[in-house]
């Protein structure tokens, strides 16, 4: 007779049991993380649960919080890329893996009319800041597929996505713009301008973005200093990898995905103005209003070393074309303090998207 350890339907209970406890750990781990708390709590009540909301919260929790996900997603990420070179929905994977973001290939809906509004909206801005003395610079950033068309290598890009950065520039006519694409494609004529794992600019398509704002603001007032200076850590650590992430890959190690971009973290330090307290220092002349775009490879910094001016950022991570705006305007630092000049950053794939409901209300207010 075989011992009860071999038998094979004591093993086919041993293995249900574990992985039926393994799935109770995972929906009790899921439940307990504070996104599944924080998700749970306004629905822990009685109306909530006849109503079923405290379901539908419990629902979310364990199909968007299991501990065990991102190893799933990274697990099919790997089966993607490794068998069918493919990034999944939201990436598109070129040749010497470069990854390239979907949205700036496909074309969307509506989107002449997306970009009007928000172009009227822009002149309506300029206008009003122009009637207080406030001076305003445009810088749109061109899509990483524009720059780096040549690492494409036949991934498909909409004549939608082709034609937009020019049909933006002409609806833009008359606004006062900082042309950022002469800059990079000179820049990726040489060396990489775009990370080649992330979205974004990588340091030195950041400092040649920002050369060209200064050059586009350098007749304008605003108080210069002297003195303001980069410097990069010796020490070289991973740059960022949002696409990375898009596909599920950010969790495996370099064999297993596309190699991750390496940097040394650059720091730039703005000298206090000369005989200015804290209340000078809290007065900006100079603000940035920008998406992600600004966050990455100390954009901030280099433009500043650039105009050789402190400049406040409100840049925002995912702010898209307004969200910065939107926060900067409807403050009481533009109220009382305004500054003299605003340096505007928005990604071109952004500007054909549809508008949300928050932005929509953004737009109206400047009607």
């Amino acid at each position: 007779m075989q011992s009860w350890t071999r038998t094979p339907a004591t093993a086919l209970a041993l293995l249900t049991t574990a992985l039926l406890g393994w799935g109770v750990y995972q929906g009790v781990a899921a439940l307990r993380s504070d996104a599944g708390q924080a998700r749970l709590a306004p629905t822990l009540n009685l109306e909530a649960f006849l109503d079923g909301r405290t379901t539908a919260a419990v629902n979310h929790v364990l199909a968007h919080h299991l501990p065990a996900d991102p190893w799933v997603r990274a697990a099919g990420g790997l089966f993607r890329w490794g068998l069918f070179n493919s990034g999944g929905p939201a990436v598109r994977v070129g040749c010497e893996d470069w990854l390239f973001l979907t949205e700036e290939l496909r074309p969307f809906d509506g989107a002449e009319t997306a970009m009007a509004e928000r172009v009227e909206a822009l002149r309506r801005i300029q206008a009003a800041l122009a009637a207080r003395g406030i001076a305003l610079v445009l810088a749109v950033v061109p899509d990483k597929a524009r720059v780096h068309r040549d690492m494409l290598c036949g991934a498909p890009r909409s004549a939608q996505a082709e034609a937009r950065l020019a049909a933006l520039e002409a609806a833009l006519s008359g606004l006062p713009q900082a042309p950022l694409l002469p800059a990079l494609s000179s820049l990726a004529a040489r060396e990489p301008a775009y990370w080649r794992t992330d979205t974004h600019w990588n340091q030195q398509g950041a400092t040649a973005a920002a050369a060209a704002i200064a050059e586009a603001t350098r007749a304008l007032p605003f108080e210069r200093r002297v003195g303001i200076a980069t410097t990069q850590a010796p020490t070289e650590t991973e740059a960022p990898a949002d696409l990375l992430r898009l596909m599920g890959l950010d969790l495996l190690p370099d064999p297993w995905r596309p190699h991750r971009d390496r940097q040394h973290d650059a720091t730039t330090t703005v000298p206090a103005a000369e005989g200015g307290g804290l209340l000078d220092e809290a007065v900006p002349e100079v603000v940035l209003l920008g998406s992600s775009y600004s966050l990455n490879a100390n954009f901030h910094g280099a433009l500043q070393q650039a105009l050789g001016a402190a400049i406040t950022s409100l840049a925002q991570a995912g702010g898209g074309f307004h969200g910065a705006a939107a926060a900067f305007f409807g403050g009481a630092t533009f109220r009382e303090t305004p500054p003299r000049l605003v340096i505007w950053e928005f990604p071109e794939r952004v500007m054909g998207q549809p508008i949300t409901p928050a932005e929509r209300a953004f737009l109206d207010g400047w009607r």
